[in-house]
């Protein structure tokens, strides 16, 4: 049975950062350093959470909900990182509520699914890659929210959603592709490793299945949004449909098929 205090911290603090952004939402630059500090915390316990939880000396616990937790707490990282450079904090309207909904997943399932990691430095790699690309394809889908938001707000359309003032569209538009193009490289990475090294992986051949299906269909999205930005030109609504739909392809291989086996069929 977990303990439920340190999981309670993560969530008030998500939630608390959250609320109060929305508090002071026409002048949110005067919390901006405790806000900071604030998620900072957060990060930290609920990083220790994580540590402790997926890692052991001898395995790894690949259960969906603490690799959902997991990659939310790498969301909510590059979003603190990326906000010391960029004015972003309104972006934890809408990750912070997310990451503690996460944080606290685990704690309602109590299902773990440990695999033997002693000698297998290559599924530590590969897993890793592969958090940190759904992580930034993460950030990226929110991102291209807010890009809606704000490209509505400079036209003065209604929207449901009212957020304070927004960086510039082209410095939102620059990091948007900069994020989807280091996911992009790391998802590579991750396809890459899971078909050449399968057997030593995951203890199997590879097999042609609906994850590995979705998967190749969301890179495809993702490379020809890339190639289509670079070469063409490509920007605004059209790229943020393909970072969209790239996104539910990339949710759909790893969320839906970690869904069936893990909470439905109850195994890896």
């Amino acid at each position: 049975m977990h303990n439920l205090i340190p999981y309670l911290v993560v969530v008030f603090i998500y939630l608390a950062v959250a609320i109060d952004f929305w508090r002071v939402v026409k002048t949110p630059e005067k919390n901006l350093t405790l806000h900071q500090a604030m998620i900072a915390l957060g990060l930290a316990l609920h990083g220790w959470l994580l540590f402790s939880n997926l890692f052991s000396a001898s395995s790894l616990n690949l259960g969906l909900f603490w690799a959902l937790s997991a990659i939310l707490w790498l969301t909510v990282l590059i979003y603190w990182v990326v906000n010391l450079k960029h004015s972003l904090y309104s972006l934890q309207a809408f990750v912070l509520p997310l990451a503690a909904v996460f944080a606290f997943l685990p704690v309602i399932s109590q299902q773990n699914y440990y695999v033997a990691t002693q000698g297998a430095s290559l599924l530590l790699i590969h897993v890793s890659i592969a958090l940190v690309a759904y992580s930034l394809f993460t950030f990226a889908t929110l991102h291209a929210v807010l890009m809606t938001i704000a490209e509505r707000s400079l036209h003065q359309k209604k929207s449901l959603i009212q957020l304070p003032d927004f960086p510039p569209l082209l410095v939102m538009e620059k990091l948007l592709f900069r994020v989807i193009t280091i996911g992009f490289v790391l998802l590579t990475l991750t396809l890459v490793s899971g078909v050449f090294f399968s057997e030593q992986l995951f203890g199997k051949a590879a097999q042609f299945s609906h994850k590995t299906i979705f998967s190749i269909a969301s890179w495809l999205i993702y490379g020809w949004l890339l190639f289509g930005h670079y070469q063409y030109g490509w920007r605004g609504k059209k790229a943020i449909k393909l970072t969209l739909i790239g996104f539910v392809l990339l949710m759909l291989a790893y969320v839906g098929s970690k869904l069936i086996l893990q909470v439905i069929l109850g195994r890896v």
